[in-house]
């Protein structure tokens, strides 16, 4: 008998298999990309998981189908897809602009969720408490693993990322670069032709790594 394929199975994040002939035998100098939904835990403790469990995984996939300038994906989290890319960096135009589109495509589809189920009395808290940010940084040695289908990211440039997460921020959605990865664009940062960017400076402490310094450009209205 033929199985039938539900839209939500349909809609699970795809995740590309790891090739370990691909995987450099050495740590390379990384980009680490993680789109990181905000309002996810308010948003599954406060909706019924019979909704949860079909918005998040559509917009998860939403994420990785953004992707324009070949960022490799190492993990799919609960509220986040973890990409990376070695070799040459984008332009920083580039990469603003894919973060933007990232941005952009999230929010269509979180419209099109909150049409699709209508008939749910829990179908405004779609777009009323769900957004994106997206985390950037650069690591000058990060390691790749392989665990299972995926490639597993090592190092302590991995840690910083995630690190940066966790600042203050007063805004739901925004784009944040480290110091480390804005360095490697030396003199573009006010050359971008973008209009709708405006750079702010601030900082995060950590007992362990010290001060991390981050540029950010808000997404908000």
């Amino acid at each position: 008998m033929e199985k039938k394929t539900t839209q939500a199975q349909a809609e699970q994040p795809k995740e590309k298999k790891s090739n370990s002939d691909n995987v450099p035998k050495e740590a390379a100098q990384t980009l680490i990309c993680i789109p990181d939904i905000t309002g996810f835990t308010r948003f599954m403790s406060e909706t019924d998981f019979k909704l949860s469990s079909k918005v998040i995984p559509s917009l998860l996939n939403k994420i990785v189908y953004s992707n324009e300038i070949g960022l490799e994906i190492s993990e799919i989290e609960g509220d986040a897809v973890l990409f990376y890319k070695t070799g040459e960096l984008p332009s920083l135009e580039a990469l603003v602009s894919q973060c933007k589109k990232f941005q952009t495509e999230f929010h269509k589809q979180l419209h099109k969720l909150k049409a699709r189920y209508s008939e749910s009395a829990e179908a405004d808290k779609i777009t009323s408490m769900l957004g994106l940010k997206m985390i950037l940084h650069f690591g000058q040695e990060v390691g790749q693993v392989p665990v299972g289908k995926r490639i597993k990211l090592i190092g302590e440039d991995v840690i910083t990322a995630h690190l940066l997460l966790k600042n203050d921020i007063q805004h739901d959605e925004y784009i944040l670069l480290s110091e480390d990865l804005m360095e490697q664009y030396k003199g573009e940062r006010d050359k971008l032709s973008l209009e709708w960017v405006k750079w702010k400076n601030d900082s995060i402490e950590d007992p362990h790594m010290g001060t991390i310094d981050f540029s950010y450009i808000s997404l908000e209205n």
